[in-house]
Order: structure tokens, then C-alpha cells, then sequence
């Protein structure tokens, strides 16, 4: 049977920047083992399948793929999904609207302003607030798999870090831009650094290409089937618990621009807001704009 899809750039208002998405939207009928036929044929880092919500209060249920596994939660699929969710609703009219989208990982608030013909605005609050889930890997061991000398891991009071806030990522800071654009993962080095099922390596470092940017970051999930990804929200979302664990915030709302996809031709920008509250953190929300870039049909 025919089903729509379309393609979209996510985490910038441009296309042909940001990271690309595939969103099936007549999803339907299909299980899940050809949900992830169709995500290995769109080859991108994650493909969406938008489902009836299983609460009619929600806008839609997510089901979210990357090349290699489905994903309980991903930021890109959830700003461009809701971007395109609202354009299709609003007709390319300007103007803002709110919904739930259910994802695995829970039910996710989106809250969505169109600017145009096939192209808005859309922030989330993360349904899970990040946890820290293991012990930061070893400097040098971490150096090796990247590519990089020890000493050019950390930076201030960062050092290598494991925060989820619904997908596990293993934090590295490096100390410059010239580090941060040199790291390669080794294969064999980054498997044995990394190890066990979650491969997901989100490097960063507080010297930026753009003025009024706050962190450059790098993206590595060979284990997911994504060399790089240019723009990943939940890592940014389990980056708040690295700003929790290693920044002096006090309490209030703290602001953040990550720019990621750089290295890649792809730039991107990712914003990230948190609220601390009695020194905790007490919500984090992500968000970034889209634009659509292709639709057709798939005859399957």
C-alpha cells in the first residue's frame, strides 16, 4: 500500500545543514522488523514511524530507528516530527500550537511555532531527567580510542562522563577545537573504551566556531550504525547532567547553544534549557528548527 513520507533537516532553519530525518507517516500494519527494513533503506541516523496515540489526547505515537536499532527516545526525530506534525495541521499558516507525542521512553510535550511554508520552530521538555549510569572512562584509554593524546582530554573541571537521559552516551571533553575537529575513532581502541551495547560518545568542548555558541560537539555511534551524526538532542538532553555535574549553576534557568555537525558540512544548532531548583535540576528543554526538504511515497 502507498505510504507517505517525508524527509526533513533538523536543528537548523536551513536546508542541506542540521541532521536529515525520515518520517513515515501512514506507518500502519507494519512491524517491526520492517520498520527497521525501511529505516536500513532511508539509511539515515534515525527514521520515524507515526502511529495513532494510544491516549487520543496525544498528537501521535513515535516509533523511532536508527540504521542499526529502535530507539526508546531521540531529539532530532522529535523537534522535526512535531515541526512537520504541526505544518501538516496548520497549512504553512504562521502560528504555535502544543502536543504529546508518545515515545517509548513516555509521553514527550512539544510545543511547536510555524514560520513559514514547511519550516517552524519546536522545543520539549525531556521526559526523563538524566541520571549518571557508570563511571566516566580513563583518560588515557579514552585519548586512544579517539585518536588523541591523554592530555588533550578535559578541560576545566570536566572530565570523561556516563549520563542518560533515556539513551546511555559516554561524555568526553577535550581541551580545543583543533582536538575535538583531529578525533577519528579507532575501531578496536573505541569498542574496548566503550564497550557493551551502548557505543554512544558525545565529545565536546567549550571553545565554538560561532560567537554566542556555548559547547562544539561530536557525535560517535558506530554501534547504531552512524559513523557521526550531525545533531543529537539526547545527548544534549543527557549533557544537562554533565553541566549539573562539572558547572558551578546555581539556582534559575541556564541557557545553552551547542553547535555539532560542523566537521561533517552539516552545521547545527541545538538549544538546551535548564531549570535548577533547591541545587537540583528540576526540568531540561530541548529545542531546534526544521525545514522540509523532500516528500513522496513508498509502494510497500
Amino acid at each position: 500500500m502507498p505510504r507517505r513520507f517525508f524527509t526533513l533537516d533538523v536543528f537548523t532553519r536551513q536546508a542541506l545543514a542540521g541532521n536529515p530525518l525520515a518520517v513515515l507517516l501512514d506507518a500502519e500494519g507494519l512491524d517491526t522488523a520492517r520498520m527497521q527494513a525501511i529505516a536500513n533503506e532511508f539509511n539515515l541516523s534515525e527514521t520515524v514511524f507515526v502511529l495513532p496515540p494510544e491516549n487520543e489526547r496525544h498528537r501521535a505515537a513515535l516509533r523511532i530507528f536508527t540504521p542499526g536499532r529502535e530507539l526508546p527516545f531521540a531529539g532530532h526525530p522529535t523537534v522535526g516530527t512535531a515541526v512537520l506534525l504541526a505544518v501538516e495541521n496548520g497549512g504553512g499558516a504562521t502560528s504555535s500550537m502544543a502536543f504529546g507525542l508518545e515515545e517509548k521512553v513516555g509521553v514527550v510535550p512539544c510545543v511547536v511555532e510555524i514560520e513559514g511554508e514547511g519550516r517552524g520552530y519546536a522545543r520539549f521538555r525531556v521526559p526523563r531527567l538524566p541520571e549518571i549510569w557508570g563511571e566516566g572512562r580513563d583518560p588515557a584509554e579514552v585519548g586512544w580510542s579517539l585518536g588523541l593524546d591523554p592530555a588533550e582530554i578535559g578541560f576545566d573541571r570536566h572530565r570523561p562522563s556516563r549520563h542518560s537521559a533515556g539513551v546511555p552516551f559516554d561524555f568526553v571533553p577535550v581541551a580545543s577545537l583543533d582536538a575535538i575537529g583531529r578525533a577519528r575513532p579507532n575501531a578496536e581502541a573505541f569498542a574496548k573504551a566503550f564497550g557493551g551495547d551502548h557505543q554512544s560518545v558525545f565529545v565536546y568542548t567549550r571553545k565554538t566556531t560561532r560567537g554566542g555558541h556555548h559547547f562544539h560537539a561530536r557525535m560517535f555511534a558506530p554501534s547504531l550504525g552512524i559513523p557521526e551524526d550531525p545533531a543529537t538532542g539526547s545527548a544534549v538532553a543527557g549533557f544537562a547532567g554533565v553541566l549539573m555535574q562539572f558547572e558551578p549553576l546555581g539556582d534559575g534557568e541556564h541557557s545553552f547553544l551547542i553547535e555539532q555537525g560542523y566537521e561533517m558540512g552539516r552545521p547545527s544548532e541545538i538549544a538546551l534549557q535548564i531549570v535548577i531548583e533547591n541545587g537540583a535540576l528540576a526540568s531540561a528543554e530541548i529545542g531546534g528548527g526544521a525545514v522540509v526538504v523532500s516528500e513522496g511515497t513508498l509502494r510497500l
